[in-house]
């Protein structure tokens, strides 16, 4: 565990493993003309039960810098340094060293060093066999390089990142739907080849290597970003929108990968009814400059991440029916999902 810590390590962080704060060597920030500290916290979330019950522990470690480090980029800002949290009824040294290692490799993925953490025993408040898992990061960004919804214009065009899965959200309806399909979670899964544990499990795609190196390659190209998580899609795109615009959503462009369609057939609910709680299949959003559109998803493709036009951002007189808006108590712009998924995959 430590030796997978240490490899997040740069000479910025001093005092090693171990201390009862980490330290992190600031000086650079006196070549950035304005600079702004980003940050930010969250957990996995109940995905953390599935990994319990089949007893694999290495990859939410990396659903934990996915959810955490990738909310920093949305900004524009490059991470620096995250710490952790572990709770858990009984410490088994091999577990917290499987989860710690996860979060270390996450860290290393996205250039984030992992300069403490803590693991904390709760017996009687929690299970011997129970854990959740926490994190905070810290990034930065030039005060006028932060994207945003007051750099959005109409005319952008509203790019799709893939996501790898479920990634870190929804997972009480899964849990709800496997249980009602009276599945166990060390069966194996025809669908998909493996144990329904393990399909469930899928690590969560990092975004923020490529999404930084796609900013510096484009400059003002890029003009604000979505994280897809709690809220789906259209929830999550409205709150980097500026009031009185609004997007429609191709689902033609797209089709869900097999995961989320299984589901949905166990739970005897549409694709269209879970789009509030999964990400069917995108895992990030990017507005930007209609010129630089095709520039942009073509870069993102070749860094690995399949990336599609989506929709285009209007200001004009808003089509008639129900849109999502003033998500998570942002009064943004406005966003619905249209059309029909396709049946293959894209």
């Amino acid at each position: 565990m430590k030796s997978a810590v240490r490899r997040t390590q740069g000479p910025e962080v001093l005092g090693g493993v171990g201390g009862f704060a980490g330290l992190y060597d600031a000086s650079f920030l006196h070549s950035y003309r304005s600079p702004l500290l980003a940050t930010s916290t969250d957990g996995v979330g109940t995905k953390v039960a599935i990994a319990q019950a089949i007893d694999k522990h290495d990859t939410i470690g990396r659903d934990l810098v996915g959810m955490v480090v990738d909310d920093i980029v949305v900004v524009g800002a490059k991470p620096l340094f995250m710490t952790d949290y572990i709770a858990c009824g009984k410490v088994f040294p091999q577990r917290i060293a499987d989860i710690v290692r996860g979060i270390a490799d996450g860290c290393a993925e996205t250039g984030t060093a992992l300069v403490g953490g803590e693991t904390a025993e709760h017996p009687g408040l929690l299970g011997p066999n129970d854990y959740d898992v926490a994190g905070a990061a810290t990034g930065v960004v030039e005060a006028d390089g932060v994207l945003g919804a007051d750099r959005v214009r109409a005319g952008d065009v509203v790019l799709a990142l893939a996501s790898s899965g479920l990634h870190s959200n929804g997972y009480s309806l899964v849990r709800h739907i496997v249980a009602g399909a009276g599945i166990q979670y060390g069966a194996h899964a025809a669908d998909f080849g493996t144990t329904w544990g393990e399909t469930l499990l899928e690590p969560t795609r990092l975004y923020t290597t490529p999404l930084l190196r796609l900013i510096e390659e484009t400059g003002v190209a890029v003009h604000s970003l979505s994280h897809v998580t709690g809220g789906g899609i259209a929830a999550n795109l409205a709150r980097v929108l500026p009031q009185q615009t609004w997007v429609e959503l191709d689902r033609s462009t797209w089709s869900p990968p097999p995961v989320f369609r299984v589901l949905a057939d166990l739970g005897d609910l549409s694709l269209e009814q879970t789009e509030g709680t999964w990400n069917l299949g995108i895992g990030f959003l990017a507005v930007v400059s209609a010129d630089k559109a095709e520039a942009a998803a073509s870069f993102l493709s070749r860094a690995g991440v399949q990336t599609w036009q989506v929709g285009v951002v209007n200001d004009g007189a808003r089509p008639e029916g129900a849109f999502e808006q003033g998500a998570k108590g942002v009064d943004g712009g406005a966003v619905r999902l249209v059309g029909t998924y396709q049946d293959g995959a894209k």
